[in-house]
Parts: structure tokens; C-alpha cells; sequence
């Protein structure tokens, strides 16, 4: 064996990843030498640019021009500091994850975004109502105005014969709404990271019954019943899954055999392996298996629940803090999430596929979980004395009732499982 061969060798060797949480099989390609220098740590060097950075922007060797500036703009700008240096601190000495594409520094740099995230989520936890609604307007300007109500199942007609422009009018304004691009987008993102098509669509047919059961608390969860049903389950829904699994399968079906940008013999050939950086460098096969037995069963619904829940935040908290659905909070919010699901879904997939005894969830798993409980109990809070109507007497028994199946089924399941096992024994 040649030397460049032995070393090519030692290169594509399996390395555990910093947080232990799984392994990545790092190729040559890391070493080629066009990209060997984003591999190469440089944490001193970027720790002087960083000082050097913070000496010219807080002013310290001129104290005079911090002192003309109002304590407001002064304030901000600290928090604004704050920020930079933890996303700084972050991106070169957080954790990796088991993702390392297009580089594992995006992803540390997401996990400081997601533990900012988290931390002026509690902030604003402790805060009343109506503080918290003015503290918005330092987010965004146009922020802390009530909003009106809205409701999408005003007017449920499909014919509306009076209408001048349009006798179809009101499935025109939903069809064309901008919404229902982020609604196949969305799903089409969420295909992507479940990669389970049943699972899906118990997601999609769960959050129409989130719209159906919350609806007497917020207005814009009273759709009507083609809009739904037909517009959101069987178009945008069913449109972005299937969109979604055939990305899936492209992905699945593709040989994996990566190799350095210096070494592509043509133009176009580099131009499409540095495209291919921001594609997975594996495509790992994800394997739910919810009817594996009673515990997998709850380890997937406990998946869904909270997938729900931080959808239903979204609408929850909107409603509280009086954040319009065009603002771009919201976007940002939703591109935050949509960033730390990523590597949330692979990191709690191994663990459900792990088969050592004494396990833990990845740093994601519980930073998505303490950010959904920290916005859940935020709407909570703020949410006091905004739903004067009760819950509809059906629906606390529709899901008293399916809450009390759950259970059985779930015991007897147990049940006939030991009763299996035992007779295997004998």
C-alpha cells in the first residue's frame, strides 16, 4: 500500500463526534486542499479579531464617544454585543452534532442561536403581559399594537352569487393566499426531516383536530370546513408530503462517493460539488417503528405532541403578544425553528435506535424541549382572561374519551407483550 493510501485511509476513518451523541464518517474531501483551511481550528486568531472588533465598536479607547450616545441606544447596543460574542463563543467551542454538512460550525453556531432563544424566552416569562407587549417594540417597531380579530369561517359559501367581482370570491382569497405557499413549503420541509409518510399525515390530520379543539380560543382557527379539509389536507398538506418523500427517496437512492473540489476535472464539475456541500453528506435511514411496542409507541406520540405544540405556539403567542402573521418575527421564529428541528429529529432518531442501556438525548432534543415548555408556559401566563368561552362539553369528552383509550390500549398491549415474552421463556 502506497503512503498517500495509507494516510487517504486514516482520513475516511470513522471519528466520534465532540457531544458523544453518535459518529460521522469523515471523508478525504475534509482534506482536500481547496477546503482543508475551514477545517483548520483558528480560535486565537479569530478570539484577536473578535477583541479588536469590540475595542472599535464599544468605544474604548475614545470613552468620549460612548458618553454622547442616550442610554437607550447604549443599552441595545450592549445587548446586541452580548449576543455577538455568545454567537462568536458558539460557532468555535460549542458541541458538534452529528451533522457536518455544509460545516459543523453552522451547527454550533444554530445550538448558541437556539440557547439565546431559550434564555429571552425565560426573560420574557417573567415579565406581565402587558410589559412583555411593549418589550416587543424593541424587537420590532410596528410591534405592541393590538391586533384585530380575524376569522377565516366568516363566510363559508363557496357561491356567493352577490359578489360583483367574483361569485367564487371567497375560495379565490384563500386559494391566492400567501399562506398556502408557507403551507406546501412547510410540509414539504417537514417530509424532509420525518422521512416517514404515516407519521405525516398523523401530523397533518393531528393539527386540523389542534384547530378544531382550540378554535373557541382563537379566531383564525375557525376555517371552514373546505378550507380544511380540502384546501389544507388533501392539496397543501398531501402536495408538500408528497413533495417532500420524493426528495426523500432522490436522496436515499443517490450514491454517496464525495470527492474534493480540486480534484473535479471540470468547471462545472466544481461549481456542482460546491453546490453539493449544502446536501447531506450521508443519507441515514430513518426508522420510527411506533408499533414496535408500548414504549416506542410513546416515544413517537411524544414526538408528535410536541411537534404540535410548538405549531400551536406559534398561533398561541401571536394571539398574547400581539405579533401581525406578516411580521417577520414570525418569519424569524419559524427559520429558528426550522434550523434546530434539523438536527433535533436526526439526534432523537438514534437515540431511538440506540441499543445501549444507559443513554442520553442530544444537546438539540432538550433544547427543543425546554424551548416548547418555556413558550407553552408563556401562553399560558399571558393567556389568562383572553378565552372568556369554555371548551365545548363534546370536546372534553371526545378527549376524555380518547385519553382514557389511549391508556387501555396501551396496558393491554403491555399486558399481552408479557404474556408473550413469559411464554417464550417457558
Amino acid at each position: 500500500m502506497e503512503p498517500n493510501d495509507r494516510s487517504r485511509r486514516r482520513e475516511q476513518q470513522s471519528v466520534k463526534l465532540a457531544n458523544g451523541v453518535g459518529t460521522s464518517t469523515r471523508t478525504d474531501d475534509d482534506f482536500d486542499p481547496w477546503t482543508a483551511w475551514a477545517y483548520k481550528p483558528r480560535t486565537i486568531s479569530l478570539l484577536l479579531i473578535g477583541a479588536c472588533f469590540l475595542i472599535w465598536a464599544s468605544g474604548a479607547l475614545n470613552p468620549e464617544i460612548s458618553a454622547s450616545v442616550d442610554v437607550v441606544t447604549s443599552v441595545k447596543r450592549g445587548v446586541w454585543a452580548m449576543i455577538a460574542v455568545y454567537l462568536a463563543y458558539s460557532l468555535l467551542q460549542a458541541p458538534s452534532t452529528i451533522l457536518i454538512r455544509p460545516h459543523p460550525a453552522l451547527w454550533r453556531l444554530v445550538h448558541g442561536m437556539a440557547v439565546i432563544y431559550l434564555v429571552a424566552l425565560t426573560f420574557l416569562l417573567f415579565q406581565n403581559r402587558d410589559d412583555a407587549r411593549q418589550f416587543m417594540k424593541f424587537i420590532h417597531p410596528d410591534l405592541g399594537i393590538e391586533l384585530p380579530e380575524r376569522s377565516y369561517g366568516a363566510d363559508c359559501r363557496i357561491y356567493v352569487p352577490e359578489n360583483p367581482t367574483s361569485r367564487f370570491k371567497n375560495v379565490y382569497d384563500t386559494l391566492f393566499d400567501e399562506f398556502v405557499l408557507a403551507h406546501i413549503f412547510g410540509w414539504w420541509g417537514k417530509a424532509i426531516m420525518i422521512r416517514n409518510q404515516p407519521l405525516l399525515w398523523v401530523l397533518s390530520v393531528g393539527f386540523e383536530f389542534m384547530e378544531l379543539t382550540f378554535r373557541h380560543m382563537l379566531p383564525n382557527f375557525n376555517e371552514c370546513w373546505w378550507d380544511s379539509i380540502v384546501l389544507d389536507i388533501l392539496i397543501c398538506n398531501w402536495f408538500g408530503i408528497w413533495a417532500g418523500m420524493h426528495t426523500v427517496r432522490y436522496f436515499d437512492g443517490k450514491t454517496y462517493d464525495w470527492v474534493g473540489i480540486s480534484r473535479q476535472p471540470s468547471v462545472m464539475g466544481k461549481v456542482k460539488r460546491t453546490l453539493g456541500q449544502f446536501t447531506p453528506a450521508q443519507w441515514d435511514k430513518d426508522e420510527w417503528h411506533p408499533l414496535l411496542g408500548p414504549w416506542r409507541f410513546l416515544q413517537v406520540l411524544t414526538l408528535c405532541v410536541v411537534f404540535l405544540t410548538v405549531e400551536l405556539n406559534t398561533f398561541f403567542l401571536k394571539f398574547c403578544l400581539w405579533v401581525p402573521p406578516r411580521n417577520p418575527v414570525i418569519v424569524y421564529r419559524l427559520i429558528l425553528w426550522w434550523l434546530i428541528a434539523i438536527p433535533t429529529i436526526r439526534e432523537y432518531n438514534s437515540y431511538l435506535q440506540d441499543r445501549k442501556m444507559v443513554k442520553k438525548v442530544g444537546a438539540f432534543v432538550w433544547l427543543s424541549l425546554a424551548i416548547c415548555i418555556v413558550e407553552l408556559l408563556i401562553c399560558i401566563k399571558f393567556g389568562h382572561g383572553l378565552y372568556p368561552e369554555p371548551m365545548p362539553r363534546w370536546l372534553v369528552a371526545f378527549w376524555s374519551a380518547a385519553g382514557a383509550a389511549l391508556v387501555v390500549y396501551l396496558m393491554v398491549w403491555s399486558i399481552r407483550l408479557r404474556k408473550a415474552m413469559a411464554r417464550k421463556r417457558q
